[in-house]
């Protein structure tokens, strides 16, 4: 199945079955308290899309809603923390795809297997990456090309950071160095923002992360974006050139955020939780709030979104092998 930004901004309901336990579901109480877990630090995108969320599960879904920073490993220790939960519905995880899509393909050993230890939800926003650089590169770049004739030239700033290693931005730098033929050295950060300070205080040359990330920094004037990773340029940054269009070829990738339950979730509860996160997702406030960072709420069937994972899993195969990047889990 092939899905595109129009289909699942389309979806607007669910299945006759899935509609049909979702009335069931909301008709047993409650959860008193609802955690939904993200593994990156607040203030970025994965936090935000989080708190956004929580604040319109209540109470239809939970009759609270909180949000845990479980940090560390690149998002493999909140997916690792969910998996043990209890398939209660208390505990919910919110993770960039990357995470499940393309980790299989760069760790021998992974603590825990996408398709089997948790249940897929629903989608929450797509995105795309930006490639922004910082004090520590001279003003006169201006383009992605430029940037990488510069760190050639310069190899001492031949570098870039990106929220988690194996995550995809990591895999966007990494390719632009090798399209442009020059090995970009790649700093892995817990989170986009940490790597943000030090692109401003010149520790690094460039940070590779979601568009919202980097455009809340924009206001400095210390950061300026060179390229977006979509298939054509972002609503949220308009003046600045797709890579496409600077002749980079191959190189459109967005992600996705989604909601997942642990493994063995029953269909109730799937459902239950789907149709509030839907309900919330078409909410004006939510869909604005989301796109201050730069995010483009959508919402899916649980179903669309294990299809999306099996094609986002087999696309990324033979990039990682093409990068040549593994990591010891």
């Amino acid at each position: 199945m092939t899905f595109t930004r129009r289909q699942l901004l389309q979806t607007t309901g669910a299945s006759a079955l899935l509609a049909s336990l979702g009335q069931r579901a909301f008709a047993q109480a409650s959860l008193e308290t609802a955690t939904i877990v993200t593994g990156f630090a607040a203030g970025g995108t994965s936090d935000t899309t989080c708190r956004r969320l929580a604040q319109k599960l209540s109470p239809e879904y939970a009759k609270a809603a909180v949000v845990e920073n479980r940090t560390g490993a690149g998002g493999q220790i909140a997916v690792s923390y969910v998996k043990g939960r209890p398939a209660d519905g208390a505990t919910i995880l919110q993770t960039p795809t990357s995470i499940l899509t393309i980790y299989p393909h760069i760790y021998k050993k992974l603590p825990y297997d996408p398709m089997v230890d948790l249940t897929p939800v629903s989608i929450a926003c797509i995105f795309d990456f930006g490639f922004a650089v910082g004090p520590a590169v001279p003003a006169s770049v201006k383009t992605v090309p430029e940037f990488l004739a510069w760190a050639k030239a310069n190899p001492a700033g031949a570098n870039f950071g990106s929220p988690a290693a194996g995550s995809t931005p990591h895999f966007i730098g990494a390719l632009l160095g090798k399209k442009g033929g020059v090995e970009l050295k790649h700093a892995a950060y817990r989170g986009t923002q940490p790597a943000m300070l030090d692109l401003l205080g010149s520790n690094i040359s460039a940070v590779s992360g979601p568009i919202g990330d980097i455009t809340q920094h924009l206001a400095s004037g210390k950061v300026r974006i060179l390229g977006v990773s979509g298939a054509k340029r972002s609503r949220f940054a308009p003046d600045v050139p797709t890579f496409g269009e600077q002749g980079i070829k191959d190189m459109a990738h967005s992600e996705w955020f989604a909601f997942f339950l642990p493994a063995k979730a029953s269909p109730e509860l799937v459902a239950k939780l789907n149709t509030a996160m839907k309900n919330a997702l078409a909410q004006k406030d939510v869909i604005d709030g989301l796109g201050t960072f730069g995010l483009e709420a959508m919402s899916s069937t649980p179903g669309e979104l294990t299809e999306l994972l099996k094609k986002d899993t087999a696309k990324w195969a033979p990039i990682v092998k093409e990068v040549g990047f593994t990591a010891e889990g």
